[in-house]
């Protein structure tokens, strides 16, 4: 089976953790699809769109250009499927063809942890907090910027959490 070697969204190159491409065959045609562990921070970036314009280089030198519709596969890990009708199949010999009574499918979590995409790409959200402080420390904390705010809770969270978890 071909490897995919890298991967480019709209000409912007992705970090992937795994993938699969494959050939899926049912009764109304074929299908090439690739699915692709991703960051958080990725699947974010891209969970509105329809359609991309999908750039594949495989490990054996062939380099795929197409347009594709995405889906975000949600339960487990981070992952787009990307897929585009094909009306000849000719061109990717080495696929692997599954269709859809097939008990073989790509299973490209194994092995991969959610920490470990993390560590390569931390997705960052906004929260807000509601509390009941002393009015002097209400006014210290509206004199300080964001960022420095930031940067503290951080580190007041990862010491508290490390002493918590170890």
């Amino acid at each position: 089976m071909v490897g995919v070697k890298t991967v480019k969204i709209d000409g912007e190159c992705i970090y992937i953790f795994n993938s699969a491409i494959y050939l899926f065959e049912s009764s109304i045609g074929f299908t090439l699809e690739l699915d692709i562990i991703v960051s958080e921070v990725t699947v974010k970036k891209y969970k509105k769109e329809e359609t991309l314009i999908i750039e594949i280089e495989l490990e054996d030198g062939r380099n795929i250009h197409s347009i594709m519709h995405v889906k975000i596969l949600s339960g487990g890990l981070p992952q787009l499927n990307l897929f585009c009708e094909l009306a000849d199949i000719q061109e990717f010999d080495g696929l692997h063809i599954v269709t859809e009574n097939d008990a073989w499918f790509p299973n490209i979590e194994e092995g991969i942890t959610l920490e470990e995409i993390r560590k390569v790409e931390m997705p960052i959200e906004e929260v807000s907090l509601k509390l009941k402080l002393p009015i002097d420390q209400v006014e210290w904390l509206k004199s300080q910027k964001k960022r420095q705010l930031n940067e503290m809770f951080q580190e007041f969270i990862y010491d508290n959490w490390k002493k918590n978890n170890s």
